[in-house]
């Protein structure tokens, strides 16, 4: 299932390079609600892996953007203990305002998105 969220990129951080076949670069969406007249903030950490590390690269810390992406949850057991770890995984990037107030279509999109959900015209019905 994909969700999505819309926000500033309040900020982004290198690529790491985990291990030889695995990487990742994570980056952080500021969204901010009203409630009975107060603001809140929530600051909502994605990532993205391999080929779609390089959705970032052509968007700029106080853009406006839209995040597509799906979550992903993995169990983990070291030393007699379980624990669980839940990862946004950003697949889809769409580009709504910069961070001067331009507004821009673009849309950074990976080139291998199997994630992706499948379009009105996949529907069985």
């Amino acid at each position: 299932m994909a969700y999505e969220l819309s926000g500033k990129l309040e900020v982004k951080y290198d690529t790491q390079q985990i291990t030889d076949t695995f990487k990742k670069r994570e980056f952080v969406i500021k969204t901010t609600e009203e409630v009975n007249g107060r603001s809140f903030s929530n600051y909502v950490r994605f990532q993205c892996v391999q080929d779609r590390t390089a959705l970032l690269d052509k968007i700029k810390e106080g853009d406006q953007v839209k995040v597509l992406f799906n979550i992903r949850g993995n169990r983990w057991e070291k030393e007699g203990r379980t624990g669980y770890i839940t990862n946004l995984e950003a697949w889809r990037i769409e580009h709504l305002v910069s961070a001067e107030g331009i507004d821009r279509e673009a849309d950074y999109t990976s080139n291998s998105a199997p994630d992706a959900p499948s379009t009105a015209d996949d529907l069985p019905f």
